[in-house]
């Protein structure tokens, strides 16, 4: 795993500035700390920073290729690059090294802008094509890998793995995009292709674009995208089969690397899978590492022993410590623009842990989104039912009352808080999802934010990310398309983007085989009633493991990677939210309603009403404001 920069002249060829250049590189050091590399000609300049994982001896970037026409910058992992080279060297091609870089190289001159639809892996790389005279950026298929960019008014184009690496151009504007706040705190994160900062975009999943010199116009282009597309007919007991097949031969080709591997085990279904598979595939009893925590209603580690137990694995399991606060600045450094998941605290903790022991770990991020395992998606489907059942003339004003008369329970099961399923069925379906999802509701942001950024966002909400999704979305099944929804927001967004800060802090590779993107078709394909069965999600996932995990980890309840943020803010966090959410930095930003403020305070801190969320959320965006004021 790597990290890339660069800079392009787009309608000139003026010089690049080398130490400008290294700069930008080396801000990206923890990204590859084995080696280092620039590449500098008229009008362009590309940097690498090389975390090896295969080939350690050679692959060393940028690399240029034999006829010295193309240049690639690259950060990822290609899992199919042999086949790859052997169509390549069919015809024709030589190759040095044995690296999946030189093999992108090659797919470019032998495919041009369609080499990307036949790499298999997580991704982001940039080609220089000295006869077309083009830049060439990719993106893989689901976003595990990042890129930024931005065009500056001098007429240069920049990119890097990280918003850290632009943010040292000191001619990269740095103005808040308004309507990036607003997603921030409806999503907890800023969704692609936007940025904190206006005119500083990320690459979206799935894209591609491409730059010519000259040429001051380009747009990025889709490449890629799941379609749910209905697979063959199966019975049940033969999709089971293929569904293990199909994920064993995801991860067999994750298990390929020249330094020691592992796997995060959190006692959760997926990761557990991903740990069985791991153990059959393997001749050597497999690295595992978990992180526990104090509190029992937080705490999964006894299932990840179970499961350790079972496959005979070399684990590792620490306990966070309950005072543990001192990242919370860290992470704002980290992550570069305001993050609000609060599970960026143990998983950078975990990802700590593992490098202790590896240097490649296989995760088992992607099941939730791709099998049905939220618990909102079963929520969302029993409002859809009330939904199409009422007409809108009788539901929304119905509803829409009982959530207004009915009094606020966060501290009851959710089972229990009607007043938010009534608000939620009073609204549309993706107003209703969003509310299911959101990090503050409308109305709370509506008393949150400074009658200044109100009007600067001239009406804009987040819901708008959604309905942006929701008409390129290639299903009407209500289940598929909350899905769909989440593939292009929360995964990347907030899943995705958490485990590559966290890992990379580490110079720790992740690889995610339930993120294969062929695996992921044919899930989506599946029947919506096999991945959501009454209230069991993940159900034809959870079938097909039984011969490989216990039904303890199978049909429990499913906890998550959490922290306990409602007693934080009562306790050992008191006096630090109200220290940061009332003091100078949020007080001059101009961007928030002060007494509201308070009242978001008061009312947690005495029992009212659990703003946890809320001033986590408020906690980390003044923790960005300081760091990168």
């Amino acid at each position: 795993m790597c990290g890339i920069v660069g800079i392009f002249d787009i309608c000139e060829n003026r010089e690049i500035n080398r130490d400008l250049l290294s700069n930008m590189n080396e801000s990206q050091y923890h990204r590859g700390p084995n080696e280092g590399g620039l590449h500098i000609e008229s009008g362009l300049g590309f940097g690498h920073r090389r975390l090896s994982i295969i080939d350690l001896t050679s692959g060393q970037q940028p690399m240029v290729s034999l006829d010295h026409k193309v240049i690639l910058t690259y950060n990822g992992e290609v899992y199919n690059f042999l086949e790859l080279r052997v169509e390549l060297e069919a015809l024709g091609f030589y190759f040095q090294t044995h690296c999946d870089t030189e093999v992108i190289l090659y797919a470019w001159q032998a495919w041009g802008e369609s080499c990307v639809e036949r790499l298999r892996g997580m991704f982001a790389f940039a080609i220089w094509d000295r006869d077309k005279q083009t830049l060439f950026l990719a993106r893989d298929r689901l976003g595990v890998k990042p890129l930024y960019y931005s065009e500056l008014a001098n007429g240069h184009f920049i990119f890097a793995s990280e918003l850290k690496a632009l943010k040292v151009h000191p001619e990269l504007p740095k103005i808040f995009d308004p309507t990036a706040i607003e997603d921030y705190f409806g999503f907890g994160y800023i969704p692609d292709p936007k940025t904190i900062y206006k005119g500083v975009y990320k690459l979206e999943p799935g894209y591609c674009l491409t730059l010519t010199k000259g040429v001051k116009s380009y747009r990025p282009r889709r490449y890629w995208d799941v379609t749910f597309a209905t697979n063959p007919p199966q019975n049940e007991r033969a999709i089971e089969d293929e569904l293990i097949e199909r994920l064993r031969e995801a991860v067999k080709i994750r298990m390929v690397a020249d330094v020691p591997l592992g796997a995060f085990l959190s006692g959760g279904v997926d990761s557990s899978a991903v740990v069985a598979l791991m153990a059959g595939l393997s001749s050597e009893p497999v690295n595992t590492c978990s992180i526990s925590f104090g509190d029992p209603a937080f705490n999964e580690s006894k299932f990840a022993a179970q499961v350790a137990e079972r496959y005979h694995t070399i684990h590792r399991v620490e306990q966070v410590d309950p005072a543990d606060f001192s990242l919370v600045d860290q992470l704002a450094g980290l992550y570069d623009e305001p993050y609000a998941d609060s599970s960026a605290l143990p998983t950078y903790r975990v990802c700590e842990l593992a490098k202790k022991q590896v240097t490649v770990v296989l995760s088992g991020d992607g099941g939730d989104e791709n099998l049905a395992g939220y618990r909102r998606y079963r929520w969302h489907t029993y409002e859809e039912q009330m939904r199409s059942w009422l007409p809108d003339s009788i539901r929304k004003p119905v509803f829409g009352l009982l959530g207004r008369a009915y009094p606020k329970a966060d501290w009851a099961p959710k089972v229990f808080r009607a007043k938010s399923t009534f608000e939620s069925i009073a609204r549309d379906s993706i107003e209703g999802y969003f509310h299911s999802v959101s990090v503050l509701s409308n109305e709370i942001r509506g008393k949150l934010f400074s009658d200044q950024l109100k009007h600067d966002l001239q009406g804009y909400q987040a819901t708008d990310v959604f309905r942006k999704h929701l008409d390129q979305a290639p299903t009407d099944s209500p289940l598929s398309l909350v899905q769909y929804l989440d593939i292009k927001t929360y995964l990347p967004g907030d899943i995705l983007t958490k485990v590559d800060r966290a890992s990379m802090a580490h110079a720790l590779e992740v690889r995610v085989p339930l993120l294969d993107h062929q695996l992921v078709e044919w899930m989506a394909g599946l029947s919506p009633e096999l991945k959501l069965k009454g209230r069991e999600g993940k159900y034809i996932f959870k079938k097909s493991l039984e011969n490989y995990l216990s039904n303890d980890i199978l049909y429990r309840p499913k906890m998550g990677f959490s922290i306990p943020l409602d007693a934080w803010f009562k306790g050992p966090l008191k006096n630090k939210a109200r220290e940061a959410l009332l003091g100078e930095t949020m007080s001059q930003c101009g961007l928030f309603n002060r007494p509201f403020l308070e009242q978001i305070l008061n009312h947690h801190q005495s029992g009212l009403r659990d703003y946890s969320s809320a001033i986590w959320s408020l906690l980390m965006f003044e923790a960005f404001l300081r760091t990168h004021s």
